[in-house]
């Protein structure tokens, strides 16, 4: 009689859902396979099964893989590498059943990982089942589809080892073993005593070794980098496309091989049709203070004297000038013959970096389209304008009554920023009033402001005035002049900028104190055994150190900016004022928009400080805008006025560069202190 066959043992397949005892039995400590072993065990045939009718059992496993940025490689080779890879150092019964893989740099954020959609834009010949964040979420559920995780390397999790060991943390936790192709795979040999060895230490060595060992080796590579990119710029090698105004004047690579194929330096030379165009752009800017947009209808006037700038992409060009490319060449210091870099951060979306991280060659290397002192003229206008029109009357809000001629060139001298125009019972006024709820919790914030504090807007016109019917226009302008400066000349530095200095250095301690504080509280922060409150807490930290860090770096560039317009930094040229017509003048009956064309050549600021009782006027005489200022005093003395002097304040000090002014309604007996309504 025939014996039956033998019955053989089928391997357990994946369904989708792990067995039971794997899925309740609470996480191991282990290493590697050490985590899959209890689940491996759990399907090994009966001990009487002959051992050539047993197969394997089935372990699934998911594989991890990324690639860096689209720039850097390939994904299209780089991605079926490294699974091939991968699937190849996996011991029999290993199959990956699951495909994660992100095309994005190893050193974000671990929160920020896996939203890059750049794999999009490649025909990768691997399915995709999501990115990291999506194979963490599924090792967190019980009906995950694999017990381990693979990836060609441990650096391909993450370039961090902070970030690394913290992902193959959250995958213990979970059940999952984290493998790596190029570490030993297959299970330790058998111990005497029965089970799997459990001898992990040298593995672990070797792990976090590995880990360190990448970090270094990208903190290395960008360190050489950054000096080479430094070298080059001090060298004046343009890096992309040469800005408006200028041509590319390619020069063969130095470097034999990179010359043998094809590659080329690049240095800027003038385009003729374009640069006189950013000069003049400059100049308005400067000399006019005219707006972004003001500056574009100019142009846009006459575009074959003007031909506006073409996008890197030909299909952004709209064919006309725009507010945005006019503020794109005021704020590139190029055009002064310096080679700069770094002026954006490539990796945070194109923002702009701070002007202190900014790297400058030591010298001009290509021929300047500006001087310097007309770059830094013009680099301030766009704070002191920042929120106000540059045509005069009243705006376009159909509740708007009347317009204030001194808009956008009053400002508070305590809070530092542009006062505002407010009409109370008949009379005009310009006042201040910060809101509480934007500073809570920022210490030494403007301590001294008032909750508000307003100024009559006659009385600063009739200052205004004055002035410059006494100390620009007037016949004794030059003696009035010789001796301010003379004045000036022993006075200590600005109070006012010495105290917002102060601020300012209070205000970045403060910052950085509380950065600290957030990251110590990351650090020690448990799980709390729920991912998704846990996720939302780092969140939440992420987004307040990101605000902190954004003001960090708004105050930093304010202190450098303070620091570099430190007044007497630039010579006095008293003989300026003798290109500046002498006529009697009567602003007051000007037309505005004349009144205000006047103030802007003349660079007027109007600073009042409350507790002292006092406003300060200062205007600027540039010598490349006397032209222009020339022309407007004489446009202007031909418009039917009064004579100068009839009904002007007889108690006003005032003079060019800093001009404290009394109101004319000081009482005689007042000691020279009295109250500005």
């Amino acid at each position: 009689m025939a014996s039956p066959a033998p019955r053989q043992h089928q391997p357990a397949r994946p369904q989708g859902r792990l067995t039971k005892g794997s899925a309740a039995r609470p996480p191991r400590e282990g290493y590697g396979l050490d985590t899959v072993l209890p689940w491996r065990q759990a399907l090994l045939p009966p001990a009487d099964q002959p051992p050539e009718q047993v197969a394997p059992p089935i372990v699934p496993v998911a594989w991890l893989g990324r690639t860096s940025t689209e720039d850097s490689q390939d994904p299209t080779i780089s991605l079926p590498r490294q699974l091939r890879n991968s699937r190849d150092a996996l011991p029999d019964g290993f199959i990956i059943v699951s495909h994660f893989y992100d095309v994005e740099s190893g050193r974000k954020n671990l929160d920020d990982r896996g939203s890059s959609r750049a794999h999009e834009q490649f025909d990768i010949p691997v399915p995709r089942d999501g990115g990291i964040q999506d194979l963490l979420t599924e090792a967190a559920r019980p009906d995950r589809r694999f017990v381990a995780v693979i990836a060609e390397s441990i650096e391909r999790v993450a370039r961090r080892t902070y970030f690394g060991t913290k992902i193959e943390h959250q995958l213990e936790q979970s059940g999952v073993a984290l493998l790596a192709a190029d570490e030993p795979v297959a299970p330790g040999a058998a111990s005497p005593r029965g089970g799997w060895s459990r001898k992990r230490a040298t593995p672990v060595l070797t792990r976090r070794v590995k880990q360190a060992i990448a970090e270094w080796y990208v903190l290395q590579m960008l360190e050489l980098s950054w000096d080479g990119f430094c070298a080059h710029t001090e060298q004046g090698w343009n890096i992309g496309k040469p800005c408006y105004g200028y041509a590319a004047d390619k020069k063969p690579h130095p470097v034999p091989a990179r010359r043998a194929e094809g590659k080329t330096k690049t240095r800027l030379i003038p385009d003729p049709a374009r640069s006189p165009v950013v000069t003049t752009i400059f100049q308005w800017r400067a000399l006019e203070q005219l707006g972004y947009d003001a500056i574009a209808d100019r142009l846009n006037t006459d575009l074959t004297a003007h031909p506006p700038p073409q996008p890197v992409d030909p299909r952004r060009a709209v064919g006309r000038w725009t507010g945005s490319a006019v503020r794109e060449i005021l704020a590139n210091p190029k055009y002064t013959g310096y080679m700069v870099w770094n002026r954006r951060a490539s990796k945070k979306g194109g923002q702009h970096n701070p002007a202190a991280d900014w790297v400058w060659s030591p010298q001009p290397r290509h021929e300047p389209l500006i001087t310097r002192d007309l770059f830094e003229a013009a680099s301030p206008v766009g704070r002191r304008r920042q929120g106000s029109r540059t045509r005069a009357g009243a705006n376009s809000h159909p509740q708007t009554s009347r317009s204030y001629p001194l808009r956008s060139y009053v400002f508070c001298d305590l809070y530092d920023r542009r006062m505002f125009g407010k009409t109370r019972r008949q009379h005009a006024y310009y006042a201040c009033q910060p809101d509480p709820h934007h500073h809570d919790g920022r210490a030494g914030w403007y301590p001294a402001h008032p909750a508000s504090l307003w100024v009559r807007e006659d009385t600063l016109l009739d200052l205004v005035h004055a002035f410059f019917a006494e100390r620009i226009l007037g016949p004794s302008r030059h003696d009035l002049l010789r001796t301010q400066l003379a004045v000036r000349a022993v006075r200590p530095d600005d109070h006012a900028r010495t105290a917002r200095q102060g601020r300012l250095h209070t205000l970045i301690s403060d910052i950085e104190r509380r950065q600290k504080n957030l990251i110590t509280r990351l650090e020690q922060q448990d799980d709390t055994g729920n991912p998704e409150t846990d996720q939302e807490y780092r969140q939440g930290i992420q987004r307040r150190f990101a605000e902190l860090a954004a003001e960090h770096r708004a105050r930093t560039e304010e202190l450098a900016q303070l620091k570099a317009a430190t007044p007497g930094h630039i010579p006095n040229d008293p003989d300026l004022l003798t290109g500046v017509p002498q006529l009697p003048l009567a602003l007051g009956v000007l037309p505005e928009a004349l009144q205000r064309s006047l103030y802007d050549a003349f660079q007027l600021q109007v600073r009042y400080h409350r507790p002292r009782h006092e406003v300060t006027i200062r205007v600027t005489i540039r010598a490349d805008a006397l032209p222009s200022l020339t022309q407007l005093v004489k446009e202007a003395a031909g418009q039917p006025c009064i004579p100068a002097g009839n009904g002007e304040p007889d108690d006003v000090r005032s003079h060019v560069l800093s001009a404290p002014g009394r109101i004319r309604t000081c009482a005689p007996a007042s000691g020279g202190r009295c109250s500005i309504p």
